[in-house]
């Protein structure tokens, strides 16, 4: 029982550090990007700097939002697709805190599940 439990205590942690892959088929000829795709990115663009956050920092840094505007308009198809496809990536506020809370809880539990099956035990006592 002890191997089996330490198997699948090796088994869990090597599955949950492996990274994400994710695959899929890839065309095998160029796909040309139609009309309809940039005004759709460029709405999704629009959409992210109508954000106060957004314009605000924009503002910080000097740009008005004429200069936006035309600095948009001077994007190539290609630019303005990756940008709109960077977007859809980004976390607002990160998101990263409940990824470390998780990896925490999980190296806890396993220094538990450890420490379990090897039999040993942790007394804490205080000093008098």
């Amino acid at each position: 029982m002890k191997y089996v439990a330490s198997y699948l205590v090796v088994a869990m942690f090597i599955i949950g550090i492996t990274p994400r892959v994710y695959a899929g088929f890839s065309p095998s000829e160029v796909i040309s990007m139609l009309s309809f795709e940039r005004s759709s990115d460029l709405e999704k663009i629009r959409k992210v700097l109508e954000m106060k956050m957004v314009r605000e920092r924009l503002r910080e840094l000097g740009f008005t939002p004429d200069e936006v505007e035309k600095r948009l308009s001077q994007l190539s198809d290609q630019q303005i697709h990756q940008l709109a496809l960077n977007i859809d990536e980004f976390q607002v506020g990160g998101g990263s805190g409940l990824a470390i809370l998780i990896v925490i809880l999980l190296i806890a539990i396993v220094v538990g599940v450890i420490i379990y099956v090897s039999g040993h035990r942790v007394v804490i006592e205080k000093e008098k």
